[in-house]
């Protein structure tokens, strides 16, 4: 019986200072979180807003590295398109929404 091997596309995102990070499977299934200490001065409100925000980030870029290996497998641009899985365009437009939406102190950086 031949086993299927499964391989997890996953992705990090950081906050601009490096002080938090995530990594998400291409479902938003955080795998790995790092918060420094001299975040939890800031409460836990907006702690846990910049973890979504960040979950949210890489969950993105997992789905479009996920499309883009299967494209390199022979995968036709219009089922990844029905598929739902974003592109390198849809991961740029939200960096910059997430660059955007956030303070110059906790602003998001891939």
């Amino acid at each position: 019986m031949d086993t299927a091997e499964t391989t997890i596309t996953t992705a990090t995102a950081r906050n601009r200072a490096g002080t938090v990070s995530v990594r998400t499977t291409e479902q938003g299934l955080p795998v790995d979180l790092h918060i420094d200490q001299s975040e939890l001065r800031y409460g836990t409100a907006q702690l846990a807003e910049q973890i979504v925000s960040l979950c949210r980030r890489a969950t993105v870029e997992a789905a479009a590295r996920h499309r883009e290996e299967l494209a390199d497998g022979g995968i036709p641009e219009g089922l990844l398109n029905r598929l739902g899985l974003p592109t390198h365009d849809d991961v740029q437009r939200a960096r910059r929404e997430d660059g955007h939406a956030a303070g110059p102190r906790s602003a998001l950086r891939w």
